[in-house]
């Protein structure tokens, strides 16, 4: 089974990574850009085939390992 864990920075936590992005993406010529909030991917492939299980486990490992819950949001999606 996939799974994908989505990490992003809190509304209101400073951004200096998507702060640098933007402004060279703006360097590139790349127009009409207002803003750039970068996070971080997980795909993980789990063994079994309950996603209620696997949403529930992903949920505690985003808890204590993969995001800093003080500043990050996470969304757990069962791909299948």
């Amino acid at each position: 089974m996939k799974a994908r864990v989505t990490v992003t920075l809190k509304a209101g936590v400073l951004d200096p990574q998507g702060k640098a992005i933007e402004g060279a993406l703006r360097s590139l010529g790349v127009n009409g850009v207002a803003s750039v909030r970068q996070g971080k991917v997980f795909d993980i492939e789990l063994e079994g085939g309950d996603p209620k299980k696997a949403e529930a486990l992903l949920n505690e490992a985003a808890d204590k390992l993969l995001a800093n819950t003080v500043i990050e949001n996470y969304r757990v999606e069962v791909l299948g």
